[in-house]
């Protein structure tokens, strides 16, 4: 019998870019948090048993009062990231290291809180196929042509074979535990989950495919187009 899906959500940004003070997950889109549209499609979701918000230690204030406002059914802990991406996956694995290791969560999915559009569907597919493979992760197909650049000059790469890669992206949770604490110990930080998993795991990794609203917001511009997707949203999906 397998056991549970957790889902870890990303909180740790800074507002650097969209030129604010305050972390952008914390900035409105239609009236709400930005981070409020991730956390309610996890808590929504019939996968979903149990959900971990990473945030920064001055954040805390932020997120115990979207919390307070919103009572999210299966939010259960608020833990402290630390200085990169890498670090606070690192956190969340550890909190809930002691359910993975007993066998009650047996699958982890992983978010950015600053992509508010993940809906119901796009999550659904990427845990059925990380159930089916051991891992899963969106990705969406490159449209314009992309080049490496070598000693000997430029290489067009065959777009057909590359990816967007979007959140959120789940694993076996156990495999996804180890491969973290292996990552520790040889001191390597990844750029995201996927990369950690395929550098100290030997589970396999399949694609569905990405959705293009699944935009995450990082500048100025990114808000005005989140606000007019807010405005086709409900509660996870896109109004018909």
């Amino acid at each position: 019998m397998s056991g549970g899906v957790a889902a870890i959500i990303l909180a740790g940004g800074s507002g650097s870019r969209v030129q604010k003070e305050i972390n952008k997950v914390y900035l409105p889109i239609s009236n709400r948090d930005m981070l409020e549209f991730s956390i309610e499609t996890m808590d929504r979701s019939p996968f979903v048993e149990r959900i971990v918000l990473v945030v920064r230690d001055e954040d805390r204030p932020n997120a115990e009062l979207l919390i307070a406002e919103t009572m999210p059914s299966k939010l259960t802990d608020v833990v402290t990231g630390g200085s990169t991406r890498h670090e606070s996956e690192e956190a969340g694995l550890e909190q809930l290291a002691r359910s993975i290791e007993d066998g009650s969560i047996d699958l982890i999915a992983i978010h950015d809180g600053a992509r508010p559009f993940m809906t119901l569907n796009l999550l659904e597919s990427v845990v059925t196929a990380a159930r089916a493979s051991g891992g899963a992760i969106p990705g969406l197909e490159v449209e314009e042509p992309l080049f490496r650049h070598t000693d000997e000059g430029v290489d067009l790469l065959e777009q057909t074979t590359l990816r967007r890669i979007q959140t959120p992206q789940a694993f076996l949770a156990l495999p996804l535990l180890t491969a973290y604490r292996r990552a520790r110990a040889a001191g390597f930080q990844g750029v995201d989950t996927a990369e950690t998993i395929e550098r100290f795991s030997d589970l396999e990794i399949s694609v569905v495919p990405g959705d293009p609203h699944n935009i995450k917001v990082t500048f100025v511009e990114d808000f005005f187009v989140a606000e007019g997707y807010a405005l086709r949203w409900e509660k996870g999906s896109w109004k018909a």
